[in-house]
């Protein structure tokens, strides 16, 4: 008997990763600046972006872009944006003159730089061919693992589609597929199906979320059609079986039942201490609505928020534009939430622990991008006046929103020619509308990054425009089937006045890498202080909170040790800040337990 064998080639892909100075001292006295820049992996589009720093709270409610479409609250926003440098592997420089965006010149002082690039050369690399995009909003990417560390193969999660061309169904089929597997082998594909009853289903099935500290288990959405109630449902999965709803979730195992009439869902999504949601209420009704809920992890409502305020317009229903919209879709980035609907061409920031802090409704919004920067739809000439030129069926930017580790966010493009994606900054600046290599028009129905230090750090996205899908039937086409992957990185560091300005001082500034790292419970904080002062060591969760302070004293010049012992705290990923005077630096580490 002669037996053979078959090799398949796992997914491996070639990570972009960007190198640079984290502290760059310049003089801001106009001169032109060169700022090396490291590419590895491939090659690079990037974009250099100066922010102001540590100024967020001074900048409150602010509206401009064209006709104040654009809104900042509490957030350090962009100087400078460059125009795009095309990179190749290897060393290269990106130079700047200290003016801002409108030729002014940049006050000295410090400032935030960033540094975000795609691989615009290479084809798309196939991830995995099982899977239909289906717009993307039915989509998860598990990138830590339960005890908050970053998973050496995320997970890719996709929700049951409603089959058939219809937009709602009692039964539905989960996948999840462990990245790094041969993108043709079906049978790594695991699903897991959720059987509703007692009048109850999905409803053009969003995305569903794995609890952080138990994979066994996740949470979707559901719609009861005779109640008109949504809510958020708990299930364990069963490996290629029926999932198990659990009972002891929310009020007889349907959590957050919230009153809402028929529309698409916003899926779930969790920063792993709360679980979000929103209503989408595409109707022409005479009656505003539109709201963002926020349950705990036990089914709870701890807040039904009221978003009309930019989700629902009025004033435009007599324009044949729908007056209610709501996010469609809702993902969780290190304790922020990115708002899209593919009716609508808003694209927002929120801050929900800020808005739980204070109790403010406006604390919710860090940023608003209503087509404020001339890109994100076709509604950018100078006489529109006009917001939602995206509703559906016109052509414009649709679908999934996706965020980077820095907060840099797009959302994928549909009909617009050979278009990908609009690129926003972290205060939500319009940057500019950016193609994928081979990019043709057509249908591009969603970007979702993973950017946890993985090995498969990048976008994934669809290739469809290539020739793939539509609602008209599905083509089954081997390039253009599946999940696609492509190059990504983006990194940011300080430029400033100050930073190493005396070379007289008994020794520089420094913190070094926290050690062990990982750690239970305890680590060791190494700096050095160029000058005797007020030294603080301050720690901080994924989501920017402050959760303990080491030290606050001052302290001579020279070596010095602190000793975190974060008994009591939650495995997971943390930051330190050491700062001394004009001097500070922030580094990241890891608790296991």
């Amino acid at each position: 008997m002669c037996v053979s064998s078959i090799a398949f080639a796992a997914f491996a892909p070639s990570l972009l990763k960007l190198t640079a100075e984290p502290e760059i001292q310049y003089d801001f006295d106009g001169s032109n600046i060169a700022i090396p820049v490291t590419v590895s992996g491939t090659d690079a589009r990037l974009y250099f972006l100066v922010y102001s720093k540590d100024q967020a709270a001074s900048i409150g409610n602010v509206r401009n872009g064209y006709l104040g479409w654009h809104h900042v609250n509490k957030v350090d926003t962009c100087i400078y944006l460059s125009d795009p440098y095309q990179f190749g592997i290897g060393g290269q420089t990106i130079m700047w003159d200290g003016t801002d965006n409108d030729g002014g010149t940049v006050p000295s002082g410090e400032y935030t730089y960033y540094m975000w690039a795609f691989d615009n050369v290479s084809a798309k690399l196939k991830m995995c061919q099982e899977y239909k995009m289906n717009k993307f909003r039915m989509v998860d990417m598990q990138e830590l693992d339960e005890n908050g560390l970053p998973m050496n193969n995320p997970l890719y999660l996709q929700a049951g589609e409603c089959v058939g061309g219809v937009v709602s169904a009692t039964t539905t089929s989960n996948t999840r597929w462990i990245i790094g597997g041969e993108p043709m082998d079906a049978s790594l594909v695991e699903t897991c199906d959720n059987i509703l009853g007692d009048g109850w289903e999905v409803y053009h099935t969003m995305a569903l979320v794995l609890e952080p500290t138990d994979f066994d288990y996740y949470y979707t959405r559901v719609v009861h059609r005779a109640s008109e109630q949504k809510g958020i449902q708990k299930w364990k999965w069963v490996p290629n079986g029926q999932a198990e709803v659990q009972m002891d979730f929310g009020e007889d195992g349907y959590g957050s039942l919230i009153s809402a009439t028929m529309g698409y869902d916003a899926g779930v999504t969790t920063d792993g201490t709360y679980l979000f949601t929103a209503d989408q209420h595409q109707s022409d009704s005479t009656e505003p609505d539109a709201e963002l809920y926020i349950s705990d992890m036990d089914g709870g409502i701890v807040e039904e928020i009221d978003i009309r305020d930019w989700w629902s317009r009025p004033e435009e229903a007599a324009l044949e534009k729908r007056m209610n919209s709501g996010p469609d879709n809702v993902i969780s980035r290190n304790g922020k939430l990115f708002l899209n609907c593919y009716c609508s061409c808003i694209k927002q920031m929120v801050d929900p622990q800020r808005y739980l802090e204070t109790g403010e409704h406006e604390d919710l919004y860090v940023w608003s991008n209503l087509n404020g920067d001339y890109i994100l739809d076709q509604n950018f000439e100078d006489t529109a006046a006009v917001l939602w030129s995206c509703n559906y069926p016109v052509s414009g930017f649709l679908y999934h929103i996706g965020a980077d580790d820095n907060y840099f966010a797009f959302v994928s493009a549909y009909d617009l020619g050979a278009v990908s994606f609009g690129l926003m900054g972290p205060d939500g600046t319009g940057i500019k509308m950016e193609s994928f290599a081979g990019e043709t028009g057509g249908w591009k129905k969603g970007n979702c990054f993973i950017d946890s230090d993985t090995p498969f750090d990048g976008i994934y996205c669809d290739n469809e425009s290539a020739g793939g899908s539509h609602w008209d039937g599905w083509v089954a086409n081997e390039y253009t089937d599946g999940i696609f992957y492509v190059g990504h990185d983006s990194i940011k560091g300080v430029i400033s006045s100050v930073v190493g300005v005396d070379e007289d001082v008994p020794a520089a500034f420094s913190v070094e890498q926290n050690a062990p790292n990982p750690f239970n419970p305890t680590t060791t904080i190494n700096f050095t202080l160029a000058e005797a002062g007020n030294i603080s060591v301050e720690v901080y969760n994924v989501a920017g909170q402050k959760i303990d302070t080491i030290v606050n004293e001052f302290m001579d010049s020279g070596k010095h040790s602190v000793v975190w012992d974060a008994t009591g705290f939650s495995a997971g990923v943390y930051f330190y800040t050491v700062k001394s005077g004009n001097y500070s630096k922030t580094t990241k580490m890891t608790l296991i337990k």
